[in-house]
């Protein structure tokens, strides 16, 4: 089953970075955050990736085309240019790079690949987000429930503290509960990590429509969206400050996006009631 990453976006948030790198490209604990992305798709065996890139696509492409070298060891003869792989690495993945175009946006991309695509389920996520999504439960959601699309739920990570009020007075009251992080109330988000049927590319109109606005709302109209509720770990990288988060969690010998034994994902025949959207 083919696997359809989108890495096309600016990054504008993390300029630091994106100045000079596409964003899935900018490293986690030493390696692209894109790499620990198919990481998780590796694990429940699905190695056929689609890149669909956009800004700073050349060096998207030139990555891919230089991995099997950068993850093998090789001798080569520095006066004739002859060189011998010695493979060191387990990466068995075929991987498409298809430039989708500097501004299109992520619904453009995917229609883009209709081409590229068999007439046969596949899977999209974006390149820069993880999450230790248990992807053959989700595919066996997917096909119990007929629809067309699936779209992964997930719960943000807590950026705020929370303070529970008891009775006001006026301007102001008693602080019941104080909490450093807010985790008792649920909020469903788009997370990514979908599952789709060929019709879906019908939905798309032009390179200018985002996947996350029109296509999937009219999904979810003519009631063809399903969503599937992932309880375990999910977090973006948006910021400097999630590249951080990131790169700690990544140097730990599991990384939780990695760890498929905790946080088992919960299914839902509900669509989600946020708006799909992702930055």
């Amino acid at each position: 089953m083919k696997v359809v990453l989108l890495a096309g976006g600016l990054g504008s948030r993390l300029a630091e970075e994106t100045v000079r790198i596409p964003k899935p490209m900018v490293e986690v604990a030493g390696r692209p955050i894109m790499l620990h992305v198919m990481d998780i798709y590796d694990r429940w065996g699905h190695n056929d990736f689609i890149v669909a890139c956009g800004y700073k696509a050349m060096a998207i492409k030139s990555f891919f085309q230089d991995l099997h070298l950068m993850s093998n060891d090789f001798t080569v003869g520095i006066g004739n240019g002859e060189m011998a792989l010695r493979p060191t690495s387990k990466i068995d993945w075929r991987v498409s790079v298809v430039d989708t175009g500097l501004a299109t946006m992520t619904g453009g991309r995917l229609k883009r690949l209709r081409s590229w695509l068999d007439d046969e389920t596949f899977m999209v996520t974006y390149s820069d987000g993880v999450g230790n999504v248990d992807l053959d439960a989700l595919l066996a959601f997917h096909r119990s429930h007929g629809k067309l699309a699936t779209v992964t739920a997930v719960q943000p990570p807590a950026r705020f503290g929370n303070l529970e009020l008891g009775p006001c007075d006026g301007d102001g009251g008693q602080v019941v509960e104080f909490t450093e992080k807010v985790i008792k109330y649920e909020t469903w988000i788009n997370g990514g990590f979908f599952v789709f049927e060929p019709g879906v590319l019908d939905y798309l109109t032009g390179d200018e429509e985002p996947l996350e606005q029109a296509p999937l709302t009219r999904l979810a109209h003519d009631g063809l969206l399903m969503a599937y509720k992932h309880k375990g770990f999910w977090h973006p990288m948006d910021t400097v400050r999630d590249r951080d988060t990131l790169d700690k969690l990544g140097c730990q010998t599991l990384p939780p996006w990695m760890d498929f034994e905790n946080g088992q994902p919960v299914l839902s025949t509900d669509a989600p009631t946020t708006k799909l959207q992702h930055a």
